[in-house]
């Protein structure tokens, strides 16, 4: 009877932090941010304010992010899974900052070792050259989602 409880309350704790984790990766589930600053996303500038971001279909490479108040400003992207050096205990977006230029570059998920990527865009590489050549590195920049 105790083994059985036991297997019983493993089971129930093991599901309860699957579900969890995989909330932000099942299909029309949004996850909301408020950005800001000014960013780039697949060559389009978004302005600061509040972002909700999902999966455009059932396969996790396709994003998409939306301003809550002006759904125009939008953007749709694919990703790349990519390894997480530790795991994440909330969900964020990470940007890489060139001077006054924010590029949007990966989709943490809380709990997950591996995030979505972005490729970076013709600007951007642009931008790392350009920043390489003056010996300065681009700088990272958390955003943590709501």
């Amino acid at each position: 009877m105790k083994k059985l409880f036991s297997v019983m309350v493993i089971g129930s704790v093991l599901s309860l932090l699957i579900s969890g984790t995989a909330r932000a990766q099942l299909p029309g589930t949004v996850l909301r941010a408020s950005i800001p600053f000014d960013f780039v996303v697949r060559g389009r500038t978004l302005p600061a304010g509040t972002y909700e971001i999902g999966r455009i279909s059932d396969e996790p490479s396709g994003l998409m992010i939306r301003n809550v108040i002006h759904s125009r400003d939008e953007a749709v992207f694919e990703t790349e899974p990519a390894y997480v050096p530790g795991t994440p205990g909330k969900d964020e977006l990470m940007f890489h900052r060139y001077g006054d230029s924010y590029f949007l570059s990966e989709v943490l998920t809380a709990g997950e070792q591996t995030g979505r990527e972005l490729a970076p865009s013709h600007a951007e590489r642009q931008l790392r050259r350009e920043m390489a050549w003056n010996q300065v590195e681009p700088e990272t920049v958390k955003v943590a989602l709501n």
